[in-house]
């Protein structure tokens, strides 16, 4: 039996509302090499009835149940049935752009050394997208190399989960897909990153990220702005402060006040904070002395850069490139 170029990986629950619009996506891809590994988390809406119906009436439709199990053994378990060597993921309330399987294909084929291919996205519908959502999309779009990605790995997931297509190979010597308490796309991305997977991204809009109030993203206590941290720190912690007991937290707000605690957790502490207000200079929090920005030398040590306010990570890197201070090495960016 001959073997699809590309498996499409969708695990689903109660989609019946939107899965045929997803499927339509699928049979209108100018790239008909695929086959559809389809698991059913346990649907009690039309979802089965949609989906036999569909496997019925086109071969390359593969339904698996998982009932009730949860996303990530729905995602591993799909993953384990996938036959292609390229796996695209998908979900069932997503719009995937005619060209997309093949442009991302395409692109895998011409850059070997690539592991993950992402395409911008775009939300949709977008009349009651929130300000947030849209910085979101934009600064996920403007990621379009491997250095672009990495640069900001810790700032935030850099890839759309169902829109991107990846090598099985890579996605199976990762360890496939983990349930560790956070978001487990980001995880993936951040253990992908440690074994050294490069990434890129297609500049055109291939996929459409429907927007709305149940989305996981909105609704699961794994995509909290607490469990993101918690899941940086812990791959910070076997990464970039790996050997490291202690850091330097740029930013002395809200936001660096809860890093110190997810750090904390991971048993490194906040040694000094780095804050451009003088007004907290001088300080002390959490044991710690706040130290006036011109206290910075490269090589003093690992920071982290923690200023929540938007835009500002822009500023820092120039502030940071002023003083000679190397990103990557001397500082990461988290917010």
């Amino acid at each position: 039996m001959r073997l699809p170029a590309i498996s499409i990986l969708m695990p689903v629950r109660n989609e019946a509302r939107y899965v045929r619009a997803a499927l339509a996506s699928l049979y209108a891809q100018t790239c008909g090499d695929w086959e559809l590994v389809v698991v059913d988390d346990g649907s009690s809406d039309a979802t089965p009835e949609i989906l036999a119906e569909a496997s019925h009436s086109d071969s390359r439709i593969r339904v698996l149940t998982n009932p009730g199990k949860g996303l990530v053994e729905a995602l591993n378990l799909g993953l384990t049935n996938c036959r292609g060597k390229l796996v695209a993921r998908m979900d069932g309330d997503d719009v995937s752009h005619p060209c997309r399987l093949d442009r991302q294909q395409r692109f895998l084929t011409e850059n070997p050394d690539v592991g993950l291919v992402a395409c911008s996205f775009r939300h949709f519908p977008r009349q009651h997208l929130k300000v947030g959502m849209l910085a979101y999309e934009e600064w996920q779009n403007r990621l379009l190399t491997h250095e672009q990605v990495m640069a900001d790995l810790f700032v935030e997931s850099p890839f759309v989960h169902p829109g991107v297509m990846a090598r099985k190979s890579v996605l199976e010597s990762a360890g496939g897909y983990r349930d560790p308490g956070w978001a487990e796309d980001y995880d993936l991305w951040l253990r992908l990153a440690a074994d050294g997977c490069r990434f890129a991204r297609l500049a055109e809009v291939l996929f459409f990220w429907r927007d709305r109030p149940e989305r996981s993203t909105r609704t699961m206590a794994e995509y909290t702005a607490e469990a993101f941290r918690r899941c940086k720190a812990h791959h910070l912690k076997n990464g970039y402060l790996d050997g490291h007991k202690a850091v330097t937290l740029i930013g002395a707000g809200i936001e660096g006040r809860a890093w110190r605690k997810a750090l904390a957790e991971q048993g490194i502490a906040v040694s000094r904070w780095v804050d451009l207000d003088p007004r907290k200079v001088g300080k002390v929090l959490h044991g710690a002395p706040v130290v006036a920005e011109h206290s910075v030398t490269p090589g003093s040590g690992p920071m982290l850069v923690t200023i929540g306010t938007r835009g500002a990570r822009g500023e820092i890197r120039k502030w940071a490139a002023g003083r000679g201070l190397a990103e990557g090495v001397d500082f990461v960016c988290v917010t």
